[in-house]
């Protein structure tokens, strides 16, 4: 057995000279054990002020980004999904699924200022940097509510014609989104407020995560049909499809290596190499921990964060649950962090 994976591991390793794709060799550098109950879901990292934001249950879990020693938390809010940070206001936010608002907070003290409220079920969220304002993406909204950073005002509702998940910002006034239920992407004008375009990801199949290369205009989709979908930003087409693993919900893009990673909650990161605008690879599928489906990237550090906890056994089938997910015990909540 071990003569087999030492000859598995020296034919990859060949492979990867003699075709050019880079063996990233991603590992693990740091696990912090968080603790308490709930579920988790978004990663954000503020590469600038050296945070990791991490929605889990009631409350965003912040750790120092190199370190990842848990530094404060923003509490008191529910069913926490994402979180947005607008620098210049000296604000935060994340969003808050079971009651519809959105927590504005201050980035230094961490204490929540005000309940904005969203379009119903808020989940992603982003800051763009044109129109400096916020973007929640609300699930059974349908819509994307546009929010101003330093009153927390509500300034527009963007119908998006489906249930939106993950979005991006190119800095250029352009925001897309994954449609999950229409397997579609949107493109927004974010100053105008308004969708400028739309087109499928097929065969991609109801789309979570997302990311983007701002210089080459690729779009990165991971689906739950086990594909990553890349699509020209501009010409709003698929120029490629890749294999991933299964149970993913989150995607990064690291400009400095040219790496995209789908973090799939079956316990693999797939990495892809983007070789050129019109060429991809698959050149790893590191094995992370059960449950890590969502991923943060920081482009300073080329650091890759995740997180997941320790699952007891799978429940029977009901008729009120016909799929349903194993219990997450109490205390084993981790946040991971991978470096090349």
């Amino acid at each position: 057995m071990k003569t087999l994976r030492s000859i598995s591991a020296a034919l990859f390793f060949l492979s990867m000279v003699c075709y050019g794709q880079p063996a990233t060799g991603l590992h693990l550098v740091k696990k912090t054990l968080v603790g308490g109950e709930g579920g988790w879901d978004y990663l954000t990292v503020d590469s600038k002020a050296r945070r990791l934001y991490v929605t889990h249950s009631d409350r965003v879990v912040v750790l120092d980004a190199d370190s990842l020693t848990v530094v404060g938390e923003v509490s008191k809010c529910d069913g926490l999904h994402g979180v947005a940070i607008a620098e210049e206001s000296g604000h935060g936010f994340a969003s808050n699924g079971r009651p519809s608002t959105v927590s504005m907070f201050d980035l230094k003290t961490l204490k929540v200022i005000k309940e904005i409220p969203t379009g119903k079920k808020p989940d992603a969220m982003l800051y763009d940097p044109v129109s400096k304002h916020i973007f929640v993406f609300c699930g059974q909204g349908e819509n994307a509510t546009v929010i101003e950073p330093d009153s927390g005002t509500v300034v527009a509702s963007i119908p998006l014609g489906g249930g939106p998940e993950f979005g991006v910002d190119d800095g250029l006034g352009h925001v897309y989104v994954n449609i999950e239920d229409k397997s579609e992407l949107v493109a927004i004008d974010s100053r105008q407020a308004k969708v400028i375009k739309r087109w499928s990801i097929a065969p991609g199949e109801e789309p979570s995560g997302l990311s983007m290369d701002v210089l080459h205009r690729r779009l990165f989709s991971v689906c739950r049909n086990k594909l990553m979908v890349v699509s020209d930003a501009d010409g709003g087409k698929v120029i490629s499809t890749l294999p991933i693993g299964s149970g993913v919900d989150g995607c990064g893009f690291d400009p400095g290596t040219q790496m995209a990673f789908s973090s799939n909650g079956e316990g693999t990161m797939t990495v892809v190499h983007e070789e050129s605008p019109a060429s991809f690879v698959v050149v790893e599928n590191t094995v992370t921990q059960r449950g890590a489906r969502t991923v943060a990237v920081d482009p300073v550090t080329h650091s890759v964060y995740t997180a997941t906890a320790e699952f007891g056994p799978m429940p029977e089938p009901t008729t009120d649950r016909p799929r349903p997910r194993p219990p997450i015990l109490p205390n084993t909540f981790v946040v991971l962090k991978y470096q090349r």
